[in-house]
């Protein structure tokens, strides 16, 4: 895969206001409720990492795009999680290379606008949670206002030349629901500091339903 070698290298320079206006603190909330094995998906440059506390016995971290995964090591090599077991694997949320049912927690932080198939990689976070494991996310979705959700219908080719694919009008949620999770967890919020057409978002648990 090629991958984008400039949009990795500027992620964390264009995330940087939203971090400071309040992302950070979202992510440290979330992970908080992560334990046992713990699988994230699409890691990033790693901006997760300094939040997983010691209840995480196992970390596997995947990401698809090379250069991203390259920074990812970088920081694990310089930053040491709490987790004492850290893995890191080149695989696309749609196609897991995990047996089904094998974490107790998957998360899943601003990936799944820009996956290629959000429905795909849902099917896959269910199939890989144990039937008691939590999915915890922090997405940005479709918006419930009618003319905002226009606006990203119009804008989701343009915006997805900026970032790198992301789709700012996907309803997550629906597709979540659709492979058997349970998202009465899930809260509506607003991303802190971002365009208006990427602001409205979602975040806390889901389970399995089946």
């Amino acid at each position: 895969m090629r991958g984008h070698p400039i949009f990795a290298g500027l992620y964390n320079l264009m995330l940087r206001g939203t971090e400071r206006g309040g992302l950070r603190d979202m992510r440290a909330e979330l992970l908080a409720d992560a334990r046992g094995r713990t699988l994230e998906l699409g890691a990033g440059t790693g901006l997760n990492l300094a939040h997983y506390t010691d209840a995480v016995t196992e970390l596997v971290l995947t990401e698809p795009d090379p250069h991203m995964a390259r920074r990812l090591r970088k920081r694990l090599d310089d930053e040491p999680p709490a987790p004492a077991r850290v893995e890191v694997v080149e695989a696309p949320a749609e196609h897991l290379p995990f047996e089904d049912g094998t974490f107790d927690s998957v998360v899943s932080t601003l990936v799944l606008c820009s996956v290629e198939s959000s429905g795909a990689a849902a099917r896959e976070i269910a199939r890989v949670l144990k039937p008691e494991g939590r999915f915890l996310c922090l997405e940005h979705v479709r918006s419930g206002d009618r003319g905002l959700a226009r606006w990203q219908d119009r804008l989701e080719r343009p915006w997805g030349w900026l970032g790198a694919g992301c789709h700012p009008n996907r309803d997550t949620v629906a597709e979540l629901e659709a492979a058997g999770l349970e998202t009465a967890g899930l809260a509506p919020d607003l991303l802190p500091k971002a365009p208006p057409i990427v602001r409205p978002m979602v975040r806390g648990g889901a389970r399995r339903l089946r």
